[in-house]
């Protein structure tokens, strides 16, 4: 299918969850599964115990879909997803409390009771995680876009180039740059579950 800069009218990944849209799970879990297994083995959740953990997560955000309201401050979709995930990890390390190969009772408890509650988002790993992130939502929704757009905002967003250079380059205005920039930053922000975006009526829950 031919890209047609489709992102003024597409629903967000998380308003096509919501109408059981089957596909729209599937990314979500493409997005983010990664993520929730490495802030498990951050927080050093047993490998045998990770593919539960992360299948828990999820069925638990199934279920709490609904009540998620994306915020312009205070976190997003991926600091909610923390939360539940942390609650995850707890029940893990309580788990190894009661049955422990490496790790006593007490001890794997009052770990499981320094889990922070928000994320480090400056921590170096937490970065790392964070840009892998966003190009798994690029990369899906790449095709939504005509190539022109897609190279104004990669070359000034992704390569750092300046607003003028880029105008030269595709020979358009500064200011299409910018809205063809601005296009594909609130598409991401749908697909990674940080915008709620109803289209046809130019409402938006943020």
């Amino acid at each position: 299918m031919a890209a047609t800069d489709s992102s003024s009218t597409r629903l967000s990944l998380i308003s096509r969850i919501r109408a059981n849209d089957s596909q729209a799970w599937q990314d979500l879990v493409a997005l983010y599964s990664p993520l929730v297994a490495f802030w498990c083995r951050k927080q050093t959740v047993g490998e045998s115990e990770i593919n539960d953990a992360v299948q828990e997560v999820f069925f638990s955000v199934s279920r709490s879909i609904d009540d998620y309201r994306p915020r312009e401050s205070g976190g997003g979709f991926r600091a909610w997803l923390w939360t539940i995930t942390r609650h995850k990890i707890i029940d893990a390390k309580r788990r190894d409390a009661r049955f422990p190969p490496a790790q006593g009772g007490s001890t794997a408890l009052h770990a499981s009771q320094q889990l922070p509650e928000e994320l480090d988002e400056d921590e170096d790993s937490e970065r790392f995680e964070f840009t892998q992130l966003l190009h798994r939502g690029l990369a899906q929704v790449e095709s939504e876009f005509e190539p022109k757009t897609w190279h104004a905002f990669w070359r000034c967003t992704v390569d750092g180039q300046p607003v003028a250079v880029v105008a030269t380059e595709l020979e358009i205005s500064a200011s299409t740059v910018r809205q063809h920039r601005s296009r594909v930053l609130r598409r991401l922000r749908q697909q990674l579950g940080d915008r709620v975006f109803e289209g046809g009526n130019g409402n938006s829950e943020s």
